[in-house]
């Protein structure tokens, strides 16, 4: 399996959005399409995925099924802690939900959220603030119904009952199928069109002890987490530092312009990058294929974006293109403007 650039995620996200989109007969293949991700990789439990590549299968989901307001919160339902790995397990032996709220921010990357999920302390409460600023806008509301759903989900299964929240706050226009948000998660105001996506709860509610809590068992899962975090961050130290460079170059460099960068040799830079099994003109391909995905996406022509990413001819990116994402430039920019129409994104 080859990574794409960014923020690195847990396999298992990429299988519960296949599960759900089997269960809305989207086919295992279909699903997976585009991301270079195998049938086989999702049993992996020390995989790890970008989140371009979750973002592209959700994306698959999307144009597979019927997208409406609420099918975010159908795949909410699928995450369950059992199913999130070690992570889940570490959220279900903690003593309190505090301490469980805390471990799962500290290790968000191994959790179901597509989101930057933070909590803070303001007076008698806690707000659990969602930043969506590094999710596409075209997957904004899928991600938010489903991480919304998914904290309910989590929290009634690490302890059976509704807390008493007080507000849910959505960046989501009314609708009626919102209204299960709020039930879920116990509510007692909900407001639309918000400047921003937070659940407010009183700090005391944080102190329920837990059913299955276990000291000791938790902290063997939370250095399991740590030990986690740690390898892949070794496993993918290089490959990702060159990938940040290459997107802060707009994928114009060359190899020995991202060795100079790093203060390595040509050499010493191909060594590492094939020990972590791949090279640097994957790497710029990937880069290259997701800066063009991503400036497509902003409306500018063909020729711009071919200008902008340094091909000498309107041909050569079409053909470069047609190899990451199996389709032409000119039908990928049709393709993701119908679906922000479809969607009411201008």
């Amino acid at each position: 399996m080859s990574e794409a650039p960014g923020r690195l995620r847990a396999i298992h996200n990429a299988g519960l959005l296949v599960e759900f989109g089997a269960q809305r007969g989207v086919a295992v293949e279909d699903a997976l399409a585009g991301t270079r991700i195998a049938p086989e990789d999702l049993g992996d439990a020390e995989a790890m995925i970008a989140a371009e590549q979750e973002f592209a299968i959700m994306r698959n989901l999307l144009a597979g099924c019927v997208d409406e307001p609420g099918l975010g919160l159908l795949a909410g339902m699928l995450c369950h802690p059992t199913s999130l790995g070690i992570w889940g397990f570490a959220l279900s032996t903690s003593s309190t939900l505090r301490q469980a709220l805390e471990i799962g921010v500290r290790y968000l990357d191994l959790s179901f959220a597509a989101g930057e999920i933070r909590a803070e302390t303001q007076g008698p409460n806690v707000l659990i603030l969602r930043d969506d600023s590094a999710v596409p806008p075209d997957l904004r509301r899928f991600t938010l119904e489903r991480d919304m759903v998914a904290i309910g989900i989590v929290q009634q299964d690490l302890l059976p009952m509704r807390l008493p929240a007080i507000r849910l706050e959505l960046e989501l226009p009314v609708h009626p199928m919102y209204e299960a948000v709020s039930t879920l998660l116990g509510v007692s105001e909900l407001i639309f069109d918000a400047e921003r996506s937070a659940l407010t709860v009183p700090a005391s509610a944080l102190e329920m002890p837990l059913p299955q809590a276990n000291p000791a068992s938790m902290r063997m899962y939370e250095e399991q987490c740590a030990e986690v975090v740690q390898r892949r961050r070794n496993r993918f130290g290089v490959s990702e530092r060159v990938r940040e460079l290459l997107i802060r170059r707009h994928g114009l460099a060359e190899q020995a312009d991202i060795a100079a960068d790093l203060n390595i040799s040509v050499r010493t830079l191909r060594r590492r990058l094939a020990a972590e099994g791949t090279t640097f003109r994957e790497l710029s391909s990937e880069t290259i294929g997701l800066l063009a995905e991503e400036l497509l996406s902003t409306g500018l022509t063909v020729e711009s974006v071919a200008d902008r990413l340094g091909y000498a001819s309107v041909s050569a990116f079409g053909t470069a293109f047609r190899t990451w994402r199996g389709q032409t430039p000119g039908q990928y920019a049709r393709e993701n403007r119908l679906l922000l129409s479809m969607r009411g994104i201008r």
